[in-house]
């Protein structure tokens, strides 16, 4: 059908497969909105033959793609005078890296750093005499060997789809005779496509008989820098750990404080936290964190307030003021530690906007004033429109959308001519902007200073909201009318919309990836691992049209290998890991694909399975390497609840259970009966530490862990509440009104909230410690070994098999 080839043609899927062997065709109705997001009209027959013969035609004569990739290492078709004749190594014989050790070692309270031994990365000015890696640098090596793995092939992808980036496949189809000229990001001038530094560079083809094409040139490391050494840490939601010195919700004085503690006393390699995104203000703000305003400025509600060096300044001219602030602010932590409230970032940022709009009346020093002048022009107009947004937010309202129309125009006139009148709260939310991302690098050094090898893990959401400063400011390149969710499958018949509007692949590659390169840049500034949230995301997602329900969408492809190599490039440059969220319905290959690149997966224990047989859980030995490994997750039941069945209870008083409630405790129980039988059967509930009993649930936790120590997993994540045996999920899908999403401390196993300050106190807390510290030389699936984790050579290789919540084999 001429509609199908047109899809295939941009990327647009036709149909989908919910599950192995089945295969649901995508309604025209879905196609025809998603192809005209897309820019392409194909309403009508006669318009699709139209759009169709367009796009062969431009397929046909164009000369080179938008964007190209070239992995270090690989073979590249070379020479000024262009021919389909002998291929050269990109990087040349001498520069290729070496093979990273592939065995998992021991689990290392304090490794060395990604980048340890070299000098930090100017990551705010990237390529500046950069050149690839020799074997004698002190870097994140780069694989060559990992080039020529036989992994399978991402499937799915539409007939006929331009989607092949490779700068080797493009220059051999150039016609003979074609002429090169590449222009580095280094500012050098080149004739071949040989040696080419790391970076995004300009290539131009000036074909024989005229014809001449540019295109983006990402040249990156074949491999992710690999985890240094075997570690474990802790997983957090930040708002939710107060001390006694929030006002009402964890601030980034606090995380700071928690990396230096857990680094120095607990010997935790790394602190993953939830996305530190800038939200969308409203009445009430949405507590999501997953649905930001922005994804690459931060959210100055974390701003820890005493930190600013102005705001001692600010108490000496408003004393009165500033005492009134801070009682105000001791009540609202109180209220959520002592009276039950729950978190209230609007309380909270309303007591902060008043603290730090004295703040900024305090004039800045020389030296910091010059620090403020050097942050401006490094984020340019990237940060005048967000900052341009925030002040317009104030006087609209907080979507974009709903604003005159003028200015849902960032670049018209008339919102040049509102920048200015608005100038002085422009400078505002700039400002807070630069004192967020000051405390956010002091949390780093912190962690690194603590000892810690990896340091903050930041966590990197799928979208942006619709109405928020990254919509309006980018806005080419998200295509109107469409949401980004999940199609319907047998655990979600009706399918899912997140209510994020996806960038358009196309604009994206025309652009070299301009904004995803800002984006991961900003966020790798502060960052040991950047946690990728639905990594899947970088091969296809589906496409919602707008008003219609989640299972009338289709998906769309993205140049996977353009996304990576530019998330390569970038964690190079910032001696920084990737981990990918990867549960759920993976599409063939993709999980290869990941690895290949070093990658790491994600793995939560109760979805660790032999879905391919038994369907009983995996032996420790079974599991993948390169991942991180936990227990449980934001989004799912803490191990206490799930242990004592009290997330079933939950779902039920809440109305949430699609069948008996007799039914839901039977499968809970024998979910969790399987698993305390292989605890038991490999000898892992003896010993509790803490004096407990082997059948308390404290001891189930700890032998929970003590079997994720038994896996070749580089990663040991443990979720904090976990630590004190909080009961209380921090999200439930699903869920709106009816449960608090978002807005609980960190409580015990009675529900009363706990201080970070208690937390550093607890028992429980250092009797899980202990097991994790103790699990140091223990072989994977067996005994104790002499001093390494080791699972055999092709242990990162092993078929990852995750599967989504509540999966069951046939």
């Amino acid at each position: 059908m001429p509609l199908s080839r047109l899809a295939a043609l941009h990327g647009v899927a036709t149909s989908f497969s919910p599950s192995p062997g089945r295969t649901v065709a995508a309604s025209d109705a879905a196609v025809v909105a998603v192809l005209a997001a897309l820019g392409v009209a194909a309403a009508t027959p006669d318009s699709v033959r139209t759009a169709l013969t367009a796009r062969e035609t431009e397929l046909r004569e164009r000369l080179l793609p938008p964007t190209l990739v070239c992995w270090s290492g690989a073979p590249t078709a070379t020479g000024s005078d262009h021919g389909p004749g002998a291929r050269e190594s990109a990087l040349g014989a001498d520069d290729a890296g070496r093979t990273p050790d592939e065995s998992p070692t021991a689990l290392d309270e304090n490794p060395p750093a990604p980048g340890e031994g070299r000098p930090a990365p100017d990551v705010k000015r990237p390529g500046a005499g950069e050149n690839p890696p020799t074997p004698h640098e002190n870097r994140p090596e780069v694989d060559e060997g990992v080039q020529g793995s036989q992994a399978p092939a991402v499937s799915a992808a539409p007939p006929g789809f331009p989607g092949d980036s490779s700068l080797d496949s493009a220059l051999a189809a150039l016609p003979a005779g074609t002429r090169l000229r590449i222009r580095t990001e280094q500012g050098e001038t080149r004739a071949s496509a040989e040696q080419l530094p790391l970076g995004v560079h300009e290539l131009e083809a000036t074909a024989p008989d005229g014809r001449t094409a540019r295109a983006h040139l990402v040249v990156a490391p074949t491999r992710l820098p690999a985890a240094p050494g075997r570690t474990y840490g802790l997983l957090v939601q930040v708002y939710s750990l107060l001390s006694r010195r929030s006002w009402g919700m964890g601030d980034l004085g606090d995380l700071a404080e928690l990396t230096a503690w857990a680094g120095r006393a607990l010997g935790a390699g790394f602190v993953q936290v939830n996305p530190m995104h800038a939200a969308v203000p409203g009445a009430p703000t949405d507590p999501s964190p997953y649905r930001p305003s922005s994804r690459r400025y931060p959210d100055p509600v974390y701003l820890r307030v005493e930190d600013v060096p102005e705001f001692a300044y600010a108490g000496e001219r408003d004393r009165d003021r500033v005492r009134t602030l801070l009682e105000r602010a001791e009540r609202q932590r109180e209220s959520v530690l002592s009276k039950g409230a729950l978190i209230d970032r609007d309380a909270v940022w309303e007591l902060k906007r008043e603290a730090l709009e004295l703040v900024r009346d305090v004039p800045l020093g020389p030296g910091r004033r010059a620090a403020y002048c050097d942050f401006l022009a490094e984020e340019g107009e990237a940060l005048e429109d967000h900052a341009t947004w925030c002040a317009l937010a104030e006087v609209y309202g907080s979507d974009w959308q709903k604003w005159p129309a003028a200015l849902r125009d960032p670049r018209s006139n008339e919102t040049a001519r509102a920048r200015g009148e608005l100038m002085d709260r422009v400078d505002f939310h700039s400002r807070l902007a630069w004192l967020t991302d000051a405390q956010l690098a002091t949390a780093q050094r912190s962690a690194r200073d603590a000892g810690m090898g990896v340091g903050l893990v930041h966590d990197l959401a799928v979208g942006v909201h619709p109405g928020g400063a990254d919509a309006w400011a980018q806005q080419e390149y998200f295509a109107a009318g469409m949401s980004v969710g999940a199609p319907p499958d047998a655990f979600s018949v009706q399918g899912q919309d997140w209510g994020l509007p996806p960038w358009r692949p196309d604009r994206l590659a025309e652009s070299g990836y301009a904004p995803y390169r800002r984006l991961l840049r900003a966020l790798f500034r502060y960052a040991g691992a950047l946690r990728i949230d639905h990594v899947m995301g970088l091969f296809r997602l589906w496409w919602i049209p707008q008003g219609r329900p989640a299972t009338e969408g289709t998906y769309v492809r993205y140049d996977a290998e353009a996304m990576l190599a530019i998330l390569a490039l970038e964690a190079y440059r910032a001696g920084a890991l990737v981990i990918g969220e990867d549960l759920g319905t993976v599409e063939p290959g993709v999980r290869e694909k990941l690895h290949e690149h070093g990658v790491l997966g994600t793995s939560v224990l109760w979805f660790e399975r032999d879905w391919d047989g038994t369907g009983l859980p995996l032996p420790p030995e079974s599991w993948r390497a390169d991942c991180l490994a936990t227990a449980t997750t934001h989004d799912l039941p803490p191990t206490a609840s799930r242990l004592t069945g009290d997330h079933v209870e939950l779902r039920d008083r809440l109305g949430l259970l699609t069948r008996p409630v007799e039914e839901e405790r039977a499968e809970a129980a024998a979910d969790v009966g399987e698993w305390l039988a292989l605890l038991a059967r490999l000898g892992l509930l003896q010993g509790a530490a803490g004096g407990q009993s082997e059948d308390s649930e404290e001891a189930q936790i700890q032998a929970l862990h003590r079997f994720l120590l038994r896996t070749p997993a580089r990663m040991i994540g443990v979720w904090l509440p976990d630590t004190v045996g909080d009961r209380r999920p921090q999200n439930l899908p699903g869920t709106w009104d009816q449960y608090p999403n978002w807005r609980l401390p960190v409580a015990d196993a009675e529900g009363r909230p706990v201080t970070l300050e208690e937390l550093a106190a607890s028992p429980r807390l250092h009797a899980l410690i202990d097991v994790l510290r103790a699990g140091r030389g223990l072989e994977v699936g067996g005994g104790r070994g002499p001093d390494v984790l080791d699972s055999g050579p092709d242990a990162g290789g092993a078929s990852p098999r995750t599967a989504p919540p509540g999966a069951r084999p046939d």
